[in-house]
C-alpha cells in the first residue's frame, strides 16, 4: 500500500490489492499471482504428469500389503479431486480427515460422499473443549478464529503418515503459487515443516506459545504438534503438492467433484461469490471477514481473481462482484447465525465486534473526524478506495 497517498493499489490485471502479504507488483502494476499463472503456459504438463507417475510407482505397493499414500481430505472440491485422481492413477490411499471446528451438514455429507468413492478413511476429531479455547485464543491473539484448524490440517495427516508408516502424502494446491507469494515457495513441489511454519497460517503464533493461555496444557496440544524430525526421517515422509504436477483449477475441480456426488450450497456462500467451496465449517465466514479487516480483501477477491486469470470474467465484472459480496459483516454463514457460531467460544456479538475493531486496519477503511470507523446499519465498513482511484 502506498503510505504517502493512503490509497490501496490494485493489480491492473486481476482485483488483488497490494495489502495482501507476500504479493508483489511489477512495473506494469501486475501482481505476482498473475505473472505466476501466466508462466504456467510454459510448463510441460505432460512431462510433469510423467514425473508424477514415476514418483507414484516408487511408492505403490505391488503386493497390496499396505496403503500407498495419505491424502488429507475435508470432502470439499479439492480433496475430492485429489482422491479421484489418485484412484485413477492406481493408488490405494488412506484418507485423513482433520475434523473442522464447527462442522456443517454440507461438510458431513461431503465427507461421507468422499468415503463412498471407495477409500479407507480415518476421521480425527480433536477435543472440542480444547478446540473452542484455541479458537478464542486465535481470534483474540492473532485475529484468526481458524488458527487451530489451519495447524491441524497440516499436522494431523503427517502424524498419521508417521504412525502408520506411509511415507507419501498427497496435498492439493501450493497456495503460494495459486494466490501469490515468494518465488521459491511458489515453485516448491513439496510441503514440509519449513513450509508449514512460513505459510501454513500460524501468523507468528507457535503451538508452544499457547501453553498456559486460558488453561491450555502441553498434553492438550498433541494433535497440533508436527512430528519430530527423527520420526519423519525414519519413515521417509514426503509431502507432494498435486498442483505442481497437474494443472490446478478450483472450478474444474468442483465440476468433477460434483459429478462424483459432492453437494453444494443452495445459494452463494456468504462472503463469497460461488456456492461450491468453504462448505464444511460455520466459522469460515469469521475467518474470511478478519482477512478483510486486516488487508481489505476477502474470499470474493480471491475467487474473482482466479476466474479473471483464466479468462472466465473480465476485470471490470470482477470488481463489481467484489463490491457486491466482499467483506460483509458475518451475521450468518451457511444458514447459522453469528450468535450460534460464537456460543462455543463463550463470546457474544458485542464482544466479537470489539475484537473486530481492534484488528481493523484503519489506514484502509474510512473513519470520521475522531478516527472512529464508519459503518452502515448492518455493521459493514467502507474501504478508502475499491479500485485504483479514490472512491
Amino acid at each position: 500500500m502506498n503510505a504517502e497517498t493512503a490509497t490501496i493499489r490494485y493489480c491492473t490485471r486481476c482485483v488483488m490489492p497490494d495489502t495482501k502479504p507476500d504479493l508483489h507488483f511489477n512495473d506494469e502494476g501486475v501482481c505476482s499471482a498473475c505473472t505466476t499463472f501466466e508462466n504456467r503456459a510454459e510448463v510441460d504438463w505432460q512431462s510433469r504428469r510423467t514425473e508424477l507417475e514415476q514418483i507414484l510407482s516408487r511408492y505403490r505397493k505391488s503386493d497390496g500389503s499396505h496403503w500407498d499414500c495419505v491424502i488429507p481430505v475435508s470432502g470439499g472440491k479439492d480433496s475430492t479431486y485429489q482422491v479421484i485422481r489418485m484412484l485413477q492413477l492406481g493408488m490405494t490411499p488412506l484418507c485423513v480427515v482433520s475434523t473442522t471446528c464447527d462442522l456443517s451438514e454440507y461438510g458431513r455429507k461431503n465427507i461421507q460422499n468422499l468415503k463412498n468413492l471407495g477409500v479407507d478413511c480415518i476421521e480425527f476429531s480433536p477435543n472440542p473443549r480444547v478446540r473452542a479455547t484455541l479458537n478464542r485464543i486465535g481470534l483474540t491473539q492473532v485475529g484468526d478464529i481458524s488458527w487451530p484448524e489451519h495447524v491441524g490440517i497440516f499436522t494431523i495427516p503427517v502424524r498419521v503418515a508417521t504412525q502408520y508408516e506411509i511415507p507419501l502424502i498427497i496435498w492439493g494446491e501450493n497456495s503460494q503459487n495459486e494466490y501469490g507469494g515468494p518465488a521459491a515457495s511458489q515453485e516448491s513441489p513439496t510441503l514440509d515443516r519449513r513450509w508449514l511454519e512460513e505459510f501454513g497460517g500460524l501468523l507468528g503464533l507457535r503451538v508452544s506459545d499457547v501453553v498456559g493461555m486460558e488453561g491450555i496444557r502441553t498434553r492438550d496440544l498433541v494433535p497440533y504438534r508436527y512430528p519430530e524430525d527423527d520420526a519423519l526421517k525414519r519413515v521417509g515422509v514426503t509431502g507432494l503438492f498435486l498442483g505442481h504436477y497437474l494443472p490446478w483449477d478450483g472450478y474444474s475441480n468442483a465440476l468433477l467433484a460434483q459429478a462424483h456426488g459432492m453437494v453444494t450450497y443452495h445459494s452463494t456462500v456468504e462472503g463469497s461469490c460461488v456456492n461450491y467451496e468453504n462448505l464444511d465449517n460455520h466459522q469460515t465466514g469469521i475467518h474470511d471477514y478478519f482477512k478483510f479487516l486486516k488487508f481489505g480483501f476477502g474470499r470474493t477477491s480471491d475467487i474473482a481473481s482466479l476466474h479473471i486469470r483464466r479468462g472466465r470474467i473480465s476485470r471490470q465484472d470482477g470488481m463489481a462482484i467484489v463490491r457486491k459480496h466482499d467483506g460483509k459483516f458475518p451475521w450468518i454463514y451457511l444458514d447459522k447465525s453469528l450468535e450460534e457460531i460464537l456460543h462455543p467460544l463463550d463470546m457474544d456479538v458485542a464482544q466479537f465486534t470489539k475484537v473486530c475493531d481492534r484488528f481493523t486496519n484503519k489506514k484502509i477503511f474510512k473513519t470520521d473526524a475522531r478516527g472512529r470507523l464508519l459503518k452502515d446499519r448492518k455493521g459493514n465498513l467502507q474501504k478508502i478506495n475499491d479500485d485504483n482511484s479514490i472512491s
